[in-house]
């Protein structure tokens, strides 16, 4: 698949005024669609895989609390979140990590340095394939790792093919602070195998 094709243009998105209309409707569709795209790794980590309804929504959210009309603001909002926006060969996820206690959140997210880049997935029968994380910006420090991280993971033809025909998939983490990994449901690698043309 072309990124360009998939990528969103101002034409894709609502003004203002119809977002006001549309929103109710439009943000119960895209927390439905959200449901089956979420995988926890963990008691503390949730990747919640990204696609062009989901930036949709998040641009149109941006734009209304900022109130932002112009054209060229508009661009550049979407010129920073079409990156998300998986090309067909790749997934692509916010990654947070939650801890209900400030405290506890502080001390936690200084043992996990580098997990960022130590999240993996892995389709049945082959290799794990390790996220490439925050290519936009560092978000990390070496007493600390942030609470969010982007993350793409490039999947190879094969990798798509076996899970086209049924093979399972993992997601996990090999930082020693944070050793889990969870298997995927078939209705969320059904919802992740549309992103992979």
């Amino acid at each position: 698949m072309n990124m360009s094709m998939n990528i969103l243009n101002r034409q894709d998105l609502f003004s203002l005024e119809q977002y006001a209309e549309q929103r109710p409707e439009f943000r119960s569709r895209v927390l439905e669609h959200k449901k089956d795209r979420r995988v926890d790794i963990g008691p503390n980590l949730s990747l919640y895989f990204e696609d062009r309804l989901t930036v949709k929504y998040q641009v149109q959210e941006m734009l209304r609390i900022e109130r932002i009309f112009e054209a060229d603001a508009i661009q550049e909002e979407l010129d920073a979140y079409n990156p998300l926006i998986p090309d067909g060969s790749n997934l692509k996820c916010t990654a947070m990590l939650e801890f209900g206690d400030v405290d506890e959140r502080k001390e936690r997210l200084g043992q996990l340095v580098g997990i960022e880049h130590l999240i993996w997935l892995q389709v049945d029968g082959h290799d794990k394939v390790f996220s490439i994380a925050n290519e936009d910006l560092e978000r990390s420090t070496d007493e600390k790792t942030s609470a969010v991280h982007f993350m793409r993971f490039e999947l190879t033809t094969p990798m798509i093919e076996a899970l086209r025909s049924g093979s399972g998939i993992s997601f996990g983490s090999d930082h020693a602070g944070y050793p889990y990994q969870e298997e995927v449901s078939k209705v969320t690698r059904r919802a992740l195998l549309g992103d992979l043309k």
